[in-house]
């Protein structure tokens, strides 16, 4: 449950828009539910605890990776007075796409044959790949609109007052969303809308091929600004910078008569040239020596503008220059939505200055803050995906960057993502029968001999706006989808993660419900944390007192993961059912260890509620090479990790990226 709610802004407003820039009586955009809107606003956002969970680096005190969804992390920040002076979003789009990541099974260092046949080019057969859900962007306009006026208000109340934000967006929404920003940040401070090239040109069976995504560009106060500039062109060069000097320099020549200018210039005779100059004769006279003059058939002087000093032309608002990461990129690390770091570069320089704080609240692959700090800026990346948190980590701490993953404790472990307990829960929720004939608000019934069949109401988690049970969602259920329920119905399950104020939910209920069905409520959170498997691992501690300095072996000789058993199981029988031909079952061995992506060794602290401190660290990349505390190696694992200290605890992540931390007790270790 929330700790309280933090306020969106001081002058909140119920019954209108919070910030009201139109100065109208109703909201300009109107769709289902946006009246409800503001009520969500007046209550402000939830504040979860924050927990902890990594330091990495030095100072891992400036910057913030936090694992939670964007009103949750805004409000963290403005309970903490921080304040971002540049937003750069790329939310889901509302394009129906589905995004999976390919999890690869790595090879198994145990068996010997894997190590002598290590140069070899791995095959299909020895590297196979299946796909887990990473997010759905799956939404009716509806929802994806509340949401993401929420989401907006969030990021606002958290902005400094001259900041900017970029919302990044393309055909499918970006018309509707460009209406909310100007409610919430103001018409007049709409400053572009930026075109960007993402794709080369292909055909299109049914009308234009879509090339371009959108990206609007607000900004508040005094903004900083600094034109970006773009390379010239090879065909600009080659047709205005076509003279060059003896040593090869290129230049272009530019008039240095003030003739037809404003204003009079300069008169005197140069070399016989008599006439109106842009430069008096002493600037002259420096040209001369500096070679910088160009003279023509005639013998009228040109100034030289060479191109080695120029620093190209001023970006416009469409982008063409900046290409897609495409599948051989160095920067590409395999997230279905990944952005350009020059995209996030000419943002980013563009409108801010050294020291100030870059949020990404979507932060999907980690481009955002990689290049902030790179940069050197501070950052912020926030992201509900489990997926996005550890991909940012890794990107981040290969680049030596020091940071701390935060966890908004919400009191729900989603498995992975939202998307994913969206799959589960209606496998996990005893005797549910899915029945989409009850009606749009019941997800299905339970049937048992007290009552009967009793539909069942359960959030949607995609829609975060649904996330708590309040008064608003309550009054729906008792006077929109109870009273079409047959005559036979005696009870109704209202499950729900969180809870206004649950003194208020059962007053409401019984001061409005005129029904004789009963309303039981149910904790979701409970139900969930109920089926959640640790990983297991067998391994054995060494100590090696061979050398000046101690150093410590841990060899893992098995490794189960049910989560991912499971994800294989279902890929085979998915396949099988298809009649895929040339299919080979995915098979782990009998030490699993090919389900192993990475394994760290804290040797700082075995307070398992204390930040985790990666003092030692192996990741295996999916052609089964390590990188080896953020360096990459050719190597290929072979089921150990070394430290230099002492550890006293150990987290392994399987393939699918959970994490599971290991207590290493003094008596584990082995001589």
């Amino acid at each position: 449950m929330a700790i309280k709610y933090v306020p969106f802004f001081p002058n909140t407003v119920a019954g209108q828009a919070v910030l009201d820039n139109f100065v109208r009586t109703h909201r300009l955009l109107r769709y289902r539910e946006s009246d409800k809107v503001p009520e969500r606003s007046v209550r402000g956002m939830p504040l979860y605890a924050v927990g902890e969970a990594e330091l990495v680096g030095i100072d891992a005190t400036d910057n913030m990776i936090i694992h939670g969804e964007c009103v949750s992390a805004c409000a963290y920040l403005k309970e903490h007075g921080i304040k971002v002076d540049l937003v750069y979003i790329d939310p889901p789009f509302a394009s129906g796409a589905d995004y999976a990541k390919k999890v690869y099974i790595r090879r198994n260092p145990l068996v010997a044959k894997a190590l002598k046949d290590a140069e070899r080019e791995l095959d299909d057969d020895e590297m196979k790949a299946f796909e887990e859900k990473m997010y759905g962007d799956i939404w009716d306009k509806e929802k994806y609109l509340n949401w993401m006026y929420e989401n907006l208000m969030a990021i606002r109340s958290v902005m400094s007052e001259n900041a900017s934000i970029y919302v990044h967006l393309d055909y499918h929404i970006g018309h509707y969303v460009k209406i909310l920003l100007d409610e919430i940040f103001g018409e007049d401070n709409f400053r572009n809308e930026i075109i960007w090239k993402r794709s080369t040109a292909h055909n299109d069976s049914t009308g234009f091929a879509n090339l371009h995504d959108t990206i609007f560009y607000y900004s508040l106060g005094e903004p900083i600004f600094t034109t970006p500039m773009v390379p010239y062109s090879r065909e600009y060069i080659e047709r205005y910078y076509n003279k060059q000097d003896n040593d090869g320099r290129k230049y272009l020549d530019r008039d240095l008569s003030a003739k037809g200018l404003k204003g009079s210039g300069y008169s005197y005779s140069w070399k016989g040239k008599a006439g109106y100059w842009r430069c008096p004769i002493s600037t002259m006279e420096r040209l001369e020596k500096e070679n910088r003059l160009y003279y023509t058939s005639n013998g009228t002087p040109r100034f030289k503008q060479y191109l080695d000093e120029m620093d190209g032309v001023p970006a416009q608002d469409i982008w063409v220059d900046i290409f897609a990461v495409n599948s051989q990129a160095e920067e590409r690390v395999g997230y279905a939505t990944q952005k350009p770091e020059a995209l996030l570069e000419r943002i980013i320089k563009a409108s801010s200055n050294e020291g100030m704080i870059v949020a990404d609240f979507f932060g999907g692959s980690g481009v955002t803050a990689a290049v902030a700090s790179h940069l050197g800026r501070r950052f912020i990346h926030a992201d509900i995906n489990i997926n996005s948190i550890l991909t940012a980590r890794d990107r981040l701490k290969a680049r030596y960057a020091s940071f701390s993953v935060k966890k908004v404790q919400d009191g729900v472990t989603l498995y992975r993502n939202p998307i994913q307990t969206k799959d589960a829960i209606t496998r996990i929720i005893p005797g549910l029968r899915l029945d989409a004939t009850i009606g749009s608000m019941w997800v299905g019934s339970i049937v048992d001999s007290a009552y009967g069949s009793s539909p069942v109401y359960l959030p949607d988690l995609m829609d975060s706006t649904s996330r708590v049970l309040d008064v608003v969602t309550l009054n729906r259920i008792i006077n929109d989808a109870m009273p079409q329920l047959p005559a036979s119905i005696k009870r109704v399950i209202v499950y729900y993660i969180d809870i206004a104020d649950r003194t208020e939910i059962l007053d409401f209920i019984h001061d409005n419900n005129d029904t004789v069905i009963e309303i039981e409520l149910r904790d979701l959170k409970e139900l969930l944390d109920s089926v959640i498997l640790q990983d297991e691992a067998e391994y054995t501690l060494t100590a090696n007192a061979s050398r000046i300095v101690d150093t410590f072996t841990v060899a893992i000789t098995r490794f189960y993961s049910d989560r991912v058993g499971h994800k294989i199981t279902e890929f085979n029988q998915r396949a099988m059912a298809a009649g895929k031909k040339r299919h080979t079952n995915i098979e782990l061995s009998l030490e699993g260890l090919e389900a192993i992506e990475m394994v760290s060794l804290d040797c700082t602290s075995d307070d398992l509620a204390a930040p985790w401190h990666s003092d030692s660290e192996i990741k295996i990349e999916r052609d089964s090479t390590v990188t080896v505390n953020g360096s990459r190696t050719a190597n290929f694992w072979d089921g150990t990790i070394h430290s230099d200290h002492k550890p006293l605890r150990m987290k392994i992540r399987n393939i699918c990226g959970d994490e599971t931390i290991f207590t290493l007790p003094e008596a584990a270790i082995e001589p």
